[in-house]
């Protein structure tokens, strides 16, 4: 039998921890001054057991629960003045209030104590307790401020990442609704030859065609990703009303592997490359051009083909009076802001003549979080 290795733990999230900040402050509190109070009492009864000693720190470990809670309001109150206020309050009243749980502890210990004829509080037992009191007064000031500091990070982080997701979400579809203008003028004008040429038939059959192409496509958000079954559909659609203007001038080929059907991409990203094709290669020759799409799955990469058998670049640049600026362009950064720097986009100009643009990025099931 196969020894399959036990799956990697997830890493350590302290953030639902303190999703509940009034819940998380008094679990910590009774686990600090718990663990605080067994930790003492072990020390002082380390030569035996006695009243004298365990009585006294509990009622040290009660007075710095007690206090500290009034440190923790105080705190809250000074976080929302003027630092420099805020700070100096601080320090004034973390001395002060040592102050006082130093006396209140020093007196616990001679009233208590058995050894003691004379409850009091002497200047020896003061220094000492104080000693011990600032130590932990400190600290948990330390931790109550190190806490509530990276709870304010943490969702300035969020807030970070929201604003950070709203932009890209903006941009994205910026750059989805800079295709659709694109593409629904070169159809209108179309349409409107064929009204000028009084083939009304036709202009009729492409605007029903258009009506359904823009309906398919704006059921969809802007920032949605689809998958490449879905994707090859939109372009098919696309495609008929294309063809409709070219005819037998235009030749489309689809060569789908299905094991990356199932692959998520951004919505209409293909449509201009397909736009592009039919511009550079079928429009510029008299018999045409074929337009071949290509997708397969290579590893865990969908490696997506846009080639076509037209001229390819002239000079290794497309023409100025044709190129628009839109397309590519505009691809590169729908990938970047899909996949980031998993992404490619290259392009090739075939010797013999042609032209081929390839894509790749990860191959994905799931939703993109971009398109959440």
């Amino acid at each position: 039998m196969a020894y399959l290795a036990p799956p990697p733990h997830p890493p350590l999230n302290v953030r639902p921890f303190f999703e509940d900040k009034s819940r998380a402050f008094w679990t910590l509190q009774a686990i600090g001054w718990g663990g605080y109070l067994i930790v003492r009492e072990a020390a002082s009864i380390s030569g035996g057991p006695s009243l004298d000693v365990v009585v006294p720190v509990l009622v040290e470990a009660i007075l710095g629960y007690c206090l500290t809670l009034l440190l923790s309001t105080l705190y809250g109150y000074y976080r929302r003045m003027r630092r420099v206020a805020g700070v100096a309050l601080t320090v004034a009243t973390l001395l002060g209030v040592t102050l006082l749980y130093a006396f209140l502890v020093a007196f616990a210990f001679s009233f208590i104590s058995v050894r003691v004829v004379t409850p009091g509080v002497s200047l020896a037992s003061f220094v000492s307790a104080f000693y011990i009191c600032f130590t932990v007064l400190a600290g948990w000031s330390a931790l109550y401020f190190g806490i509530n500091f990276y709870i304010l990070v943490e969702e300035q982080i969020d807030q970070m990442r929201d604003l950070e997701a709203q932009a890209s979400s903006a941009q994205l579809a910026m750059l989805r609704y800079q295709l659709n203008p694109h593409f629904l003028f070169n159809t209108l004008n179309s349409i409107s030859t064929l009204v000028l040429l009084k083939q009304t038939d036709r202009a009729n059959a492409m605007l029903s065609r258009l009506s359904s192409f823009l309906r398919y496509t704006l059921a969809n958000e802007p920032t949605a990703h689809v998958t490449v079954a879905q994707e090859v559909d939109t372009l098919k659609l696309y495609l008929e009303i294309e063809k409709m203007r070219f005819e037998s001038r235009l030749r489309t080929a689809f060569d789908i592997d299905p094991a990356a059907e199932r692959a998520r991409l951004p919505s209409l990203l293909l449509q201009p490359l397909v736009e592009n094709a039919i511009k550079y290669a079928v429009t510029p020759q008299e018999e045409g051009a074929d337009i071949c799409v290509k997708v397969q799955l290579a590893g865990e990469r969908v490696r997506i083909v846009v080639s076509d058998t037209g001229p390819g670049l002239r000079d290794g640049a497309l023409p100025v009076s044709l190129s628009t600026g839109v397309g590519l362009p505009n691809i590169r950064e729908r990938l970047v802001q899909a996949y980031g720097p998993d992404q490619q986009l290259t392009t090739q100009s075939m010797p013999a003549g042609g032209f081929s643009v390839t894509i790749e990025f990860p191959f994905q099931l799931e939703e993109l979080k971009e398109a959440a």
